[in-house]
């Protein structure tokens, strides 16, 4: 037994046979022609052959991360702003680490490949022969793979370079026609097998298209609702960015004369400007001008939406309404069309609202867009009033937003965030532009905020601009150091209050009132960090403000830093309470 272990085991440390081109190579030319120049990467031994191959690939760069979140989180944000991203995690301890990450990307349609590799033939044959368990194994080798069939489109392992291109492109065009992950592992000696090369021209979606007869029962059924309102209202969503449909909901927005709102998710899909755009909608977290037209609405045509119990409320109050169309079919009012596509639904309705003679859609004034400042000062804590200097949620992002505006940086940054108050606060923001909000508004996960600057900034080539709560920040504090290896100038704002303040109020919001009675739940107070001694540890510039002219004064410093990351911590109120949250405790 020992010879013949021996003897496969000097057989599977072997250097891998030199080829001209292998499968690795095919995948990364695949990745490289969708304009995935980086990719995200854990290493290990099983996937070594791929992750040597990514290291010397020309035209993709290897993004080495500190942990497997780290890795999806930025893979996810930079596949927001590509439309295409890749990780590369080892079997077993590191994909089941990023499950989480890849499961976030999959609820809010974000297309990441998640690469792979598993035991190979030969470690296979050992195990058949003598019972071994091989590390990072729960003993069933596609264990990997049937995890992740329940957050990707297709998961797949190949066990040999034979028809090994062909896999790949097709798993490929599933990602990027669903806008969702992909899974795909090799025995660990395929990635190194030889493989033909691909054609020069890059994969692309599959075009699906609606039924005639259903796209038209759609259109009228939905076009009868709309005429017979009178204050209609379009609800736009992620989607709309996911499958590149922006362009075609501004023509039905000029075309309809609507006025529109947008999801947290969603916020963004369009730039923020005009005078059709009254702000975005996030249920009760959302301004009072936005809540009292949504609510004034007899039909909500809703595009490209992620509906999540956020809007129960309006699903409630508005469904015989609503419209909603969506990539899962389309509904109006009480009538189901499951097999009409998104996009065919958008240009059809597009040419009815074109074609129309009557001098409908109605002509509605918007109302102007909110100054400074509002809607931050009506919405902060009113304990505070007397304290003009602290900082509370509402202060800061009034301070931030002016900032941006009055230098003109709103074009050259991205927003991310994950769940916490400051998100719900954030969804106040006007005027960002088309794809700079990225945010974990449907599957909710605290601290995806910094680990997605990472991949946001590469990503779209713009400054990543992170504001997180400090709980969040603590679970992926290591992100910073994989922004300071890579030289990204991302800012992370952390909100420092010590709690878990977004937890604090859907457990008890009494805790917020003033006064030694009302205390926070033990679970949601957290450990005091010093974030500056943090900051040099990692390699990025620390900064700590505890006032509203402090964090005035920071700002143009923040501004000017170039080759390293900031991390800045903002000093607020324990019990600071935002208007916005309050309203969504009480809900």
């Amino acid at each position: 037994m020992t010879n013949i272990l021996s003897k496969r085991a000097l057989i599977a440390s072997a250097p891998p046979v030199a080829t001209d081109f292998t499968v690795a190579d095919y995948l990364l030319t695949r990745l490289k022609q969708l304009n995935v120049t980086d990719v995200f990467q854990i290493p290990g031994d099983y996937v070594k052959q791929f992750t040597q191959a990514l290291e010397h690939f020309d035209g993709v760069n290897t993004i080495g991360a500190i942990n497997e979140l780290d890795a999806a989180y930025a893979a996810d944000a930079y596949a927001r702003s590509r439309g295409l991203a890749a990780v590369s995690l080892q079997f077993g301890v590191s994909a089941y680490s990023a499950l989480n990450a890849v499961a976030g990307a999959w609820v809010e349609r974000s297309p990441i490949v998640v690469i792979s590799a598993t035991p190979g033939a030969d470690m296979r044959d050992i195990t058949d022969m003598y019972d071994v368990l091989f590390h990072h194994s729960t003993g069933d080798l596609d264990s990997d793979r049937k995890i992740y069939e329940n957050v990707t489109v297709k998961a797949i392992t190949l066990s040999t370079n034979v028809g090994a291109a062909e896999q790949i492109d097709e798993l490929l065009v599933d990602a990027i026609t669903n806008q969702r992950p992909v899974y795909i592992a090799c025995y660990k000696e395929v990635w190194g097998q030889p493989c033909p090369r691909p054609s020069n021209t890059p994969l692309k979606p599959r075009v699906i298209h609606s039924p005639e007869l259903a796209l038209n029962n759609a259109v009228n059924q939905a076009w009868t609702k709309i005429t017979l309102a009178k204050q209609p209202l379009i609800l736009a969503g992620v989607e709309i960015l996911r499958f590149g449909l922006s362009d075609l909901l501004q023509q039905i927005i000029d075309a309809s004369g609507f006025l529109y709102t947008t999801t947290t998710l969603g916020k963004a899909v369009l730039d923020e400007q005009g005078d059709k755009f009254i702000g975005t909608y996030s249920d009760a977290a959302s301004i009072q001008s936005v809540r009292d037209i949504v609510e004034a609405s007899d039909c909500v045509l809703t595009l490209g939406a992620i509906i999540t119990d956020d809007y129960l409320v309006l699903i409630e109050t508005k469904y015989a309404d609503m419209v909603l169309a969506d990539t899962t079919g389309v509904r109006a009012g009480y009538f189901k069309y499951g097999d009409v596509t998104l996009h065919d639904f958008m240009k059809a309705l597009l040419a009815k609202f074109k074609a129309s003679k009557s001098g409908y859609p109605i002509k509605a004034k918007a109302p102007p867009q909110p100054q400074y400042p509002e809607p931050w000062a009506s919405n902060s804590d009113p304990v505070y009033d007397a304290q003009p200097q602290v900082i509370t949620y509402n202060r800061f992002f009034a301070q931030t937003m002016k900032f941006l505006q009055d230098e003109n940086l709103l074009k050259e940054i991205v927003m991310t965030y994950g769940v916490s108050s400051a998100m719900y606060v954030a969804s106040n923001c006007y005027g960002l532009s088309r794809g700079s909000f990225i945010s974990s508004a449907a599957w909710q996960c605290i601290g995806f905020e910094t680990g997605a600057a990472a991949g946001a900034q590469l990503g779209s080539g713009k400054r990543a601009w992170t504001v997180a709560g400090d709980g969040g920040f603590m679970m992926v504090c290591q992100s910073l150091s994989t922004l300071a290896r890579n030289q990204l100038n991302a800012v992370i704002f952390v909100m420092s209050n010590e709690v878990y303040a977004i937890e604090q109020v859907y457990v008890d919001m009494t805790a917020f009132e003033p006064g030694p009675t009302h205390t926070f739940d033990t679970f949601d107070i957290l450990p005091k960090w010093d974030y500056l001694a943090l900051a040099k540890a990692f390699g990025a510039e620390g900064i700590r403000v505890e006032t509203v002219d402090g964090l005035k004064a920071a700002l143009p410093r923040i501004a000017g830093i170039k080759n390293k990351p900031v991390l800045v911590e903002v000093v607020i109120p324990q019990k600071d309470l935002p208007g916005q949250m309050y309203r969504l405790g009480s809900e």
